[in-house]
């Protein structure tokens, strides 16, 4: 290893807590510690389980905190080690989840999930979509820097992507792909690709894609979802959830709802989440969930466009971007501007899957952030 590989781990084992960017885990510390004081009230509230789900929680935070410390003590360098060791974990797990013999698709109308020993469910896809950003983020970079053809490069991307997203789709899981693809036009578009062709490859989603996607994969409730969106009050069966969520979000006020009536929402503890922070902190707990999560992305895309190598930008602006798409679609269909899926809100739902990958995700851009520091 050549002086200034070892000169940075020196100085990352010395001054570690100097090279920390507190502007990140400031953020995404009050979302935890938001999102565990608002879980307390709901879970209380008639939960069988109440307080072990809670403990759980507390102990996925701590657990996810402890991950996170540990990737920030990794040299980048070892970043592609890692990425390709996540992407191969997690095409391992999917490939096992129709064949395990678990399934959770009567509760959830969906097979995502493995029931690992010591840890309980846990649900593949969310950490292949850390694995697909790491890995392709590379193959983007070398393109950028003509190691590879594009021909070789876009035909090693479409390999990577597409057998997790085929086992992904095939769940179904629908909401985690759209991540995943949001994810990849954001990289898409950072590395390089002309306004033009977006335009073209929109154009055609909407006139190819949407049309197939609902005649041949979409389910009946899944449609039903989407309408709900578009023409309001046509399915009143299909609207309880969003109706409830809405009704609880009104219920908060400024400061919280104090009267003690509770609204009953359906998975208000994970995919309505939102609505729960609405109820028991008003507008003002609202307006800091929008706040630290809009500070903490904008804070990871300025450390995206001053790294020193183009692939770790294109990793951060890939987890960015599935970052983003869950705060925007949780809080969008809690209060009606989007379809209903189960995506759950960052750092806040109750998850100890999602928990974990949030962390794993924070920590990697956490790594990026302290080498940006000591290189500088």
């Amino acid at each position: 290893m050549d002086k200034s590989k070892s000169g940075i781990e020196r100085l990352r084992n010395n001054n570690y807590l100097r090279t920390i960017d507190y502007y990140l885990i400031v953020p995404v510390f009050m979302l935890t510690v938001i999102g565990i004081f608002v879980l307390s009230k709901v879970l209380s509230s008639g939960y069988e389980d109440y307080p072990h789900n809670l403990y759980k929680q507390i102990f996925a935070a701590g657990m996810g905190l402890a991950i996170t410390l540990i990737i920030c003590l990794l040299d980048t360098h070892f970043m592609k080690l890692v990425g390709w060791a996540i992407y191969g974990a997690a095409l391992f797990l999917l490939i096992l989840v129709p064949i395990d013999g678990f399934s959770m698709e009567s509760t959830w109308g969906a097979d995502s999930w493995l029931s690992l020993p010591g840890l309980g469910m846990f649900q593949p896809s969310e950490l292949a979509k850390i694995g697909l950003v790491m890995v392709s983020s590379y193959v983007f970079e070398k393109m950028g820097e003509k190691e590879i053809s594009l021909l070789k490069g876009f035909g090693l991307i479409a390999l990577i992507y597409s057998l997790p997203l085929l086992l992904i789709l095939k769940q179904p899981d629908f909401g985690t792909a759209m991540v995943i693809i949001f994810s990849f036009v954001c990289i898409l578009f950072v590395w390089g690709v002309k306004y033009r062709y977006f335009l073209l490859a929109i154009s055609a989603a909407i006139v190819i894609g949407i049309p197939f996607m609902w005649n041949f994969y979409l389910e009946p409730y899944q449609k039903k979802r989407i309408l709900s969106v578009v023409f309001e009050g046509t399915d009143i069966k299909s609207e309880y959830n969003l109706v409830q969520s809405k009704a609880a979000i009104a219920s908060g006020g400024l400061a919280g709802n104090h009267t003690g009536v509770i609204v009953r929402v359906p998975v208000k503890e994970s995919d309505f989440i939102f609505s729960a922070v609405s109820e028991h902190l008003g507008f003002i707990g609202t307006t800091a969930v929008i706040l630290l999560a809009f500070f903490f992305l904008c804070r990871a895309i300025y450390v995206a466009a001053r790294s020193n190598r183009k692939s770790y930008s294109y990793i951060i602006i890939g987890l960015v971007g599935a970052f983003a798409f869950h705060f925007i679609e949780n809080m969008g269909m809690s209060v009606g501007l989007l379809p209903v899926t189960g995506i759950p809100l960052p750092f806040i739902s109750l998850g100890g899957t999602s928990m974990m990958i949030n962390y794993i995700s924070f920590g990697i851009i956490l790594n990026i952030s302290m080498d940006r520091k000591i290189s500088n």
